[in-house]
């Protein structure tokens, strides 16, 4: 199920419960009960909408547990002078398809990061594009990153650098 859809049946869901809970036999109505069942509603959502998420970047999650946890760790957050945060990182952020270049092809270049500098080399990561794209897609999604994607559309201008054996 999309987003939108899923969405539009959560919408459909609210609206027939709070529908429901205000009809009544004309007693005195019961608040609380109205509240606990739209906040179960609301919860509900966030929770299917977050299965979505967690379905749809399962590649790029499992790429970033193999592969980036070591340095950047579960939260993303790096380690400070060494490793760069990929959470909340400006320096990401502001250029996705860098990130793509730097996990296909490595890095060597010096980089400031939030205001922190980190030049600490990072070897290639994974060898193709759209193994790349996955990962990239996850963390921007994730991590708090405002969201946001990358399609291969995007990137057909990186190449992906000789390999040494």
């Amino acid at each position: 199920m999309n987003k939108k859809s899923l969405n539009i049946l959560s919408a459909v869901v609210v609206g027939s419960l709070l529908f429901f809970t205000s009809c009544g036999s004309g007693a005195p109505k019961d608040d609380s009960s109205k509240s606990a069942a739209v906040e179960e509603a609301a919860q509900t959502t966030t929770e299917a909408v977050a299965a979505d998420v967690d379905e749809k970047y399962a590649v790029g999650k499992k790429i970033y547990d193999e592969k980036c946890v070591v340095c950047h760790q579960a939260d993303a957050k790096g380690l400070t002078g060494a490793f760069p945060p990929l959470a909340n990182s400006d320096y990401l952020l502001k250029d996705p398809k860098r990130g793509i270049h730097q996990t296909l092809n490595g890095s060597h270049e010096e980089m400031i990061v939030n205001g922190v500098t980190y030049n600490a080399p990072m070897v290639p990561q994974v060898d193709t594009k759209e193994e790349a794209l996955a990962v990239i897609n996850y963390v921007l999604n994730n991590f708090g990153n405002d969201g946001g994607e990358l399609t291969m559309d995007d990137i057909t201008d990186i190449e992906i650098a000789p390999r040494d054996n």
